[in-house]
């Protein structure tokens, strides 16, 4: 049951920052395109792999801060379900480049940012 309230807290932490955050962007650089939720992803994917590593190599987190923070808050602060919600809106109303350019962008710069991550986190 501790374990549960410890994600809970980070996941309740995670999706108001994911809410601010996108909405932020989304504000900042408009509305034509979904921004908001593809940074989200990308720092939500950079934080989880440098965390990570950090948590495994240099600082030996206990799992307890792990599930808070791994689990909850970036779990929470990721939204890829709202990424495949965003990704079908897009093609109901065939914006099919721009499908396309979230599906890409969203893969690969997640990608890149848990691999720009790990790096970070062993060099620190």
């Amino acid at each position: 049951m501790i374990k549960l309230l410890i994600i809970g807290t980070g996941g309740f932490v995670g999706a108001v920052l994911r809410y601010e955050v996108s909405g932020w962007i989304h504000k900042w650089l408009g509305g034509s395109f979904p921004f908001g939720t593809l940074s989200v992803n990308v720092l939500g994917s950079f934080f989880l792999g440098f965390f990570l590593v950090l948590a495994d190599t240099k600082l030996i987190i206990p799992d307890a801060y792990k599930n808070l923070i791994a689990i909850g808050l970036l779990g929470a602060f990721t939204t890829f379900s709202t990424f495949s919600f965003e990704t079908i809106s897009l093609l109901q109303v065939n914006l099919i480049k721009q499908a396309l350019l979230n599906i890409g962008l969203n893969v690969l710069l997640g990608l890149f940012a848990v691999w720009l991550g790990i790096i970070s986190a062993r060099i620190v």
